[in-house]
């Protein structure tokens, strides 16, 4: 579990804009660990979370594209059944609210990377420790 850079990119809704923004992180050498996209009739809002995180700011300023960043938690977890429940779970008892939730999966019996957004970073730290 690690505290983490998510980026949010608002992207026109058309063919080639996901492309544009892949492309201006394979140019800058940088990884996407895990992506979420949420449409409407306008434009796809994008969080993500990459590796390094200071070439993909610096990515998106050199492609012109406006984002905002914020800390979230990056979790490993087993990619198995329950696995998910599981920590949901320790951080409802904590009473740790979860404002979303996105993740990229591996292979069964690999591990996932799976971004929490949250309303309490520092307890959710400590419930995921």
């Amino acid at each position: 579990m690690a505290r983490v850079t998510q980026f949010c990119v608002n992207l026109e809704n058309k063919p080639g804009m996901l492309a544009k923004l892949g492309a201006a992180m394979q140019r800058a050498k940088v990884n996407i660990q895990a992506i979420s996209v949420v449409d409407n009739v306008d434009c796809g809002m994008v969080r993500f979370v990459a590796a390094p995180a200071a070439k993909a700011k610096a990515a998106m300023k050199r492609a012109k594209m406006p984002f905002c960043q914020q800390a979230v938690i990056a979790a490993k977890l087993r990619n198995v059944p329950g696995e998910l429940a599981k920590v949901s779970a320790r951080l409802a008892r904590a009473k740790v609210n979860i404002n979303y939730v996105y993740g990229s999966t591996g292979s069964p019996g690999q591990s996932a990377m799976v971004v929490f957004s949250v309303d309490d970073l520092v307890k959710a730290a400590k419930v995921l420790k």
